[in-house]
């Protein structure tokens, strides 16, 4: 391969790339608490979309699942990505296997 070749792949991939991180505010995750007694709805961006509660939690209980909960979607939503950047890697012929800096 060429330095011109290389070039090129290079622009497309970073093309690639903005598509993906711009579909990302589209895809949507959701997390549980441990006990799965509270969930967070959220974008693969961050955004919180929803978040359900049991009406019976103490303030102790629900601050506690509500971070568990986001914190699990924040794990989702990182799969998703790896998942959607391998992908977009096998779509253009590169190896999906490698390291992508985050």
């Amino acid at each position: 391969m060429d330095a011109d070749q290389i070039m090129q792949q290079a622009q497309a991939m970073q093309i690639e790339m903005q598509k993906l991180q711009a579909g990302l505010g589209e895809i949507e995750v959701e997390g549980y608490s441990n006990d799965k007694r509270v969930t967070a709805r959220t974008t693969c961006k961050g955004k919180v979309l929803d978040l359900t509660f049991p009406e019976e939690a103490s303030m102790e209980e629900l601050a506690r699942m509500t971070i568990e909960a986001l914190n699990d979607a924040k794990a989702r939503a990182d799969e998703t990505l790896s998942i959607e950047t391998k992908k977009m890697m096998t779509k253009m012929g590169l190896p999906s296997d490698i390291e992508m800096p985050g």
